[in-house]
């Protein structure tokens, strides 16, 4: 019920087409299995559907190209150095709740965070991964016909100063930070998206069963 892929290197417009791709499959087959797509993308900002467009900081300045995507949230950066995760989950197996699935896919990068002793956390009003007002998880979600695509970018090993163009998700004071950053060690993206890989399974199984428990509940 789950296939997981590591892609490497992928650009954004051909790693978009692959997310439509899927999500259409799913659309028509009900039974098809869930996807969590993990890559790294060549340097690129995006911002979600908003007429507010103030975190570009008027974009023409931008030293990379911008796509505007059907996803929430202002302007981020995505680059090398930086895990992408894409779970393209059909929330009609999951309680049809986005608000869940967000609060769900925080939980479980924090958790996975946790195996490399960083102590990061939810905070209250903002959608992400935080230690203390540091941001290491963005996070945007797009659905089509309760089908997810999107989802996270982890700054792993990543440089940083391509944030500095922006406003990061909108919030003026935000600063970004990374697992080299919080525990001083060398890391490679593909070896923390190896170990993703093995994570995430049961994180997937548990998001059905807490919509189950919930369904026996309410």
């Amino acid at each position: 019920m789950l296939r997981i892929s590591w892609l490497g290197r992928v650009n954004f417009a051909d790693a978009l087409a692959l997310q439509e791709e899927i999500v259409a499959r799913k659309r028509e087959d009900r039974d098809a299995a869930d996807e969590v797509l993990l890559l790294e993308h060549e340097p690129v900002y995006t911002i979600g559907r908003t007429p507010d467009k103030s975190s570009l900081l008027g974009a023409m300045h931008l030293p990379h190209s911008l796509f505007a995507i059907n996803r929430g949230g202002q302007a981020t950066y995505h680059g090398p150095g930086q895990l992408m995760g894409y779970p393209i989950v059909d929330l009609r197996r999951c309680g049809q709740d986005l608000h869940r699935y967000l609060r769900w896919l925080e939980q479980t990068l924090i958790e996975f965070l946790a195996g490399y002793e960083i102590e990061a956390k939810q905070r209250e009003g903002l959608t992400g991964v935080w230690i203390g007002h540091r941001k290491i998880v963005s996070i945007g979600v797009g659905v089509r016909h309760w089908i997810t695509m999107h989802g996270f970018a982890l700054n792993v090993c990543d440089d940083l100063t391509p944030f500095t163009h922006i406003i990061p998700c909108g919030i003026s004071d935000v600063k970004m930070t990374s697992m080299e950053k919080e525990t001083g060690k060398l890391l490679s993206v593909a070896d923390i998206a190896s170990a993703f890989e093995k994570f995430v399974p049961q994180k997937i199984r548990n998001l059905r069963c807490d919509r189950e428990a919930h369904a026996l509940t309410a």
